[in-house]
């Protein structure tokens, strides 16, 4: 049920946001086929089934070239990437949320100098990505969030990268401004407030996004068995 509570908020959140972004036609991934023998030259279909021509069976095209083609469509009203603001990365690269698409996106909203609840927040993250097969790993990207961008400089975030062996190419860690922050908050239906100068109360969720930016699983909880993450990373990512 909080699952569907979280759908719920984010949808709203979404189609609230999307007044003052781009419109955006529906579309997803999408899995497609040609003969191997390329009978019909470059017709495709997106439904198993065999050659009209040949009769061999139809293969599936390259996932990559199937997630380029999906690429150079719209994206959903319901998608993250009609968020427009501007990240900070830890390599202080500036970037969209909409720069992360054709990934599935693993997303967490921590802070660094977090003693309680980010730790383990951090911890669960390093075990979900121990349990993906790293064959996955150019296909996934695990996003760390702050939610005290005052502190949490590009700097401070590489550090913290490096000191918790998150510093590969599959994670990537934002800042963005407190505004930024708070609608992406909002989205994730991930509810902070400030109670000092370093130290927040937070939400404990870990978010799962399709390539397309549309979101298909949350987490809350620290410590919490995984395996229905795992399996919808895995689902997500394979398809």
């Amino acid at each position: 049920m909080k699952v569907v509570k979280y759908i719920t908020i984010l949808l709203f959140s979404i189609t609230l946001l999307s007044s003052c972004k781009k419109e955006k036609n529906n579309t997803s991934l999408a899995i497609v086929y040609e003969c191997p023998m390329l009978c019909e030259g470059g017709k495709t279909y997106t439904e198993e089934g065999s050659c009209p021509v040949c009769k061999m069976d139809l293969t599936q095209k390259d996932k990559k070239e199937a997630k380029e083609l999906a690429l150079a469509t719209d994206i959903s009203e319901s998608s993250i990437f009609n968020l427009a603001s501007e990240w900070k990365t830890e390599e202080n690269k500036t970037i969209h949320l909409e720069d992360l698409r054709g990934k599935t996106l693993v997303m967490v909203m921590i802070y660094t100098t977090c003693k309680a609840a980010c730790p383990r927040l951090v911890a669960d993250m390093r075990n979900i990505e121990a349990k993906i097969p790293k064959a996955y790993n150019e296909d996934l990207q695990y996003v760390l969030i702050s939610i005290d961008p005052k502190n949490d400089t590009p700097e401070r975030l590489k550090a913290f990268a490096k000191e918790n062996f998150m510093d590969d190419e599959h994670w990537t860690f934002l800042q963005g401004t407190e505004e930024s922050v708070r609608e992406f908050a909002n989205v994730l239906a991930v509810k902070y407030k400030q109670i000092s100068p370093l130290d927040f109360s937070h939400s404990n969720i870990i978010s799962v996004f399709n390539p397309e930016g549309e979101l298909v699983h949350q987490q809350e909880g620290l410590g919490v068995d995984n395996k229905e993450t795992i399996a919808s990373i895995l689902e997500t990512v394979k398809n």
